[in-house]
């Protein structure tokens, strides 16, 4: 299928799951930076690409689209790529899990980030602690569900959700560790395999140069050094 896309990203947003998984489907693409220094997702150029005013966005001969998870899924069905198949019997599994981390492990992640979003000055502490609790829950569903043998999760290719998940896991590797440190990868082995396996693949070193990544960014996470913009 041939169409054109624009990604509107920045350096380690959300914008790096829906690269990687453009590159993982080896589907051409051209990207424009959104310079978060400079607050360009609040401008009134890119509203009107996203509402929202959040990244990523992707332009497509079909309109934009916005949401992640949505982007994730609307790829895999235009592509038949990186998911079941909608007649596979592991369609319905995979639709749980993809939008769980969608709309519970990453919305987490959100409200530890950025809780003054969220909640009144004086109260972050307390966010943040229902948010580990939260994350915590996620992560024992997630790694027992890593170990079932799935051909969409932890297996030898990956999918949209292993590359959902495995930005999260960086970002709450880097990010929600700062003031008290609570998570290590390690701990969770089946997870640990499931980023290892993706630090290995071909459009994970083709992001790199661009993304800001040292080797194994999702395994062992660093801060990013981009060519252009900022993760913040």
């Amino acid at each position: 299928m041939s169409m054109t896309y624009r990604l509107h990203y920045a350096p380690d947003n959300a914008s790096l799951i829906v690269r990687l998984a453009l590159l993982e489907m080896s589907v051409p693409f051209e990207d424009i930076l959104v310079d978060r220094r400079k607050q360009e997702q609040s401008s009134e150029d890119y509203l009107r690409i996203n509402p929202a005013g959040l990244i990523p966005a992707l332009e497509t001969d079909q309109g934009t689209l916005f949401e992640t998870g949505a982007i994730l899924l609307w790829l895999s069905e235009q592509h038949n790529a990186l998911a079941p198949t909608p007649d596979s019997e592991e369609r319905p599994d995979f639709l749980k899990w993809l939008f769980y981390i969608s709309n519970t492990l990453h919305p987490n992640l959100r409200m530890h980030f950025y809780p003054g979003k969220y909640i009144k000055a004086g109260q972050e502490t307390a966010l943040r602690d229902g948010c580990r609790a939260n994350l915590t829950k996620s992560l024992t569903l997630l790694e027992a569900e890593a170990g079932q043998g799935h051909s969409w999760f932890n297996s030898a290719s990956p999918s949209v959700a292993d590359i959902y998940l495995a930005a999260c896991l960086r970002w709450m590797d880097l990010y929600t560790n700062r003031d008290r440190p609570w998570f290590t990868l390690s701990d969770w082995p089946n997870l640990t395999t499931l980023c290892k396996k993706l630090d290995r693949r071909a459009s994970v070193l083709a992001a790199s140069p661009i993304e800001g990544f040292a080797p194994n960014p999702f395994s062992n996470p660093q801060p990013v050094t981009p060519l252009a913009g900022a993760a913040v």
